[in-house]
């Protein structure tokens, strides 16, 4: 299925203009797009770079679909960009196995020393760099958040796609090990397409104090409408890792402000393209992050949240 660029993709660029490709695991329909394209377009505008003026940028959201992601990897190298923006760590898996030359600045990428995108944080070694989403200790905040609602959740289920999110399994080790503490069984549930949701939340639902804990993940939010629906349906809290999906009707969000990472990339895109390396420019980590809870959707559940819980909220949707 051909993509539905934004009409910002089809500008045209004055002679001579530099190109910059962008790989988002998003469908362009998706209401985050929008989002994500003003803070990018915004902050590169305020280093001086313009789409359509003296740069081009060539657009291509891959729906959280493995298969999108490698085509459209495909095509933005074709065009030989100075350098491409990749938006989820499966887009950077693509572009990784197909250029070793052309830079690569990532953001919304978990543990990238560990699925081996970079040597290091400090010095990533090669031609891609970026910013990290979640620190795997962010994985044991969200057990522990769904661990103070009332009634007690007893026992969890870890939502996600391993296709799209093959840093699952280390996440999964730092929820196991905060689960004794909280009292909680854990069990992973991976997915591969929406088939699998409704199943995953059905077998979870005929058990008693169940909770539903969605990973970061591309599919998981290009999907999000459906995980919420099923949640929703089988009357089980969950805790989820972007303010989309409790802004959506999820229960609770607690994870990285996505525009300001957004912000800060374009301030290595500027570098790159005035001549730095990705390997002399450090990877670094998410500094602003923000917890969302959803009263509507505590109520429609009948779950309690403690006050100390709300008040330690960024959001809280009435």
């Amino acid at each position: 299925m051909a993509a539905i660029l934004p009409v910002i993709a089809r500008s045209q660029p004055r002679e001579g203009a530099r190109r910059l490709g962008v790989l988002s695991a998003l469908s362009e329909r998706d209401p985050i797009w929008s989002v994500n394209v003003a803070a990018l377009t915004e902050a590169l505008a305020a280093f001086g770079w313009h789409d359509g003026d003296n740069i081009r940028i060539d657009w291509r959201g891959a729906s959280g679909d493995r298969a999108l992601m490698a085509r459209f990897a495909e095509e933005l190298i074709a065009h030989d960009p100075d350098v491409i923006l990749a938006m989820a760590s499966g887009c950077v898996s693509e572009l990784r196995a197909r250029t070793k030359t052309i830079p690569v600045v990532f953001a919304f990428v978990t543990d990238p020393v560990g699925q081996g995108f970079v040597e290091s944080f400090s010095h990533p070694g090669g031609n891609i760099t970026g910013f990290s989403d979640n620190e795997l200790s962010m994985a044991g905040k969200w057990l522990s958040l769904l661990a103070q609602i009332t009634p007690a959740v007893k026992r969890v289920a870890v939502l996600y796609n391993p296709a799209t999110a093959p840093f699952a399994e280390m996440m999964l080790r730092t929820i196991t090990d905060a689960a004794p503490a909280l009292d909680i069984v854990v069990k992973a549930e991976p997915v591969h397409d929406l088939a699998g949701i409704a199943a995953a939340v059905a077998a979870l639902q005929r058990e008693s104090a169940g909770g539903l804990l969605v990973l970061t993940d591309s599919f998981t939010i290009a999907n999000r409408a459906a995980i919420i629906k099923a949640a929703a349906t089988a009357h089980l809290p969950a805790i989820y890792w972007n303010r989309a999906f409790a802004k959506d009707g999820g229960l609770m969000s607690y994870g990285v402000d996505n525009p300001d990472l957004l912000r800060r990339s374009a301030t290595y895109i500027d570098r790159i393209l005035k001549g730095a390396k990705p390997a002399d420019l450090p990877v670094q980590n998410p500094t602003k992050f923000e917890f969302v809870i959803n009263l509507r959707t505590a109520k429609a559940l009948g779950v309690t949240i403690a006050p100390s819980l709300l008040s330690s909220a960024d959001e809280v949707i009435e």
